[in-house]
């Protein structure tokens, strides 16, 4: 009799703890399950916040390009005061909007990226000083990010640099050579159009 009460004790805890065993095992598949779907909506906004970053500096690069250009320029003193003062609005306003998008590296990667981006701004330095020989640097630069064959010679010691930089900071890295590499090239243009405006004036006057 003891020993049948002991064998049912037995069962009934064996039943007991698989029950819970497959309770622990559904439990885990619902947090699983809810864990999989936050991933999705967390690449989600991690796109869509970097795309709102890529579009702040678009706006502000097209702000401060209509700015300097020669249209703005070629206008009355009052048009153009009227122009400034929106464009300025725009542009205060622009940068009010503060998007950041982190990014997880590793030390090797921390490194590369200091390397980077101080070999760039040493450039954009000398900007000023030789135009055209900082615009040829930055191209190099640019070569290095591409996939694709460029038309320029690439600057190998930048391509190693960036190669290992993390994903992230290598489209971040060729999105600024791009954006540098087109008000460099918009602001020569503009002094070409200056320079003609120039000597077309000082042929006139002849």
């Amino acid at each position: 009799m003891a020993q049948a009460k002991i064998q049912a004790k037995m069962n009934e805890a064996t039943k007991s703890k698989f029950s819970r065993t497959m309770s622990m095992a559904d439990r885990s598949g619902r947090l699983l399950e809810s864990l999989d779907q936050l991933e999705i909506r967390v690449e989600a906004l991690r796109e869509t916040a970097t795309a709102m970053e890529q579009e702040r500096e678009s706006i502000l690069e097209m702000l401060q390009s209509l700015q300097n250009s020669q249209e703005m320029r070629s206008i009355s003193d009052g048009e153009r005061e009227e122009l400034s003062l929106t464009s300025n609005r725009l542009l205060g306003r622009t940068l009010c909007v503060e998007v950041s998008v982190g990014v997880i590296r590793n030390s090797e990667q921390d490194d590369a990226l200091r390397q980077a981006t101080s070999m760039i701004d040493e450039i954009v330095k000398k900007l000023l000083e030789d135009t055209g020989s900082s615009r040829q640097r930055l191209m190099a630069l640019h070569a290095a990010c591409v996939t694709e064959a460029p038309p320029v010679a690439i600057d190998q010691k930048f391509q190693a640099i960036v190669i290992s930089c993390a994903l992230e900071d290598q489209k971040k890295i060729k999105r600024r050579l791009e954006t540098l590499i087109r008000n460099v090239l918009n602001a020569e243009n503009t002094i070409k159009l200056m320079d003609n405006q120039k000597l077309d004036q000082a042929n006139g006057a002849h």
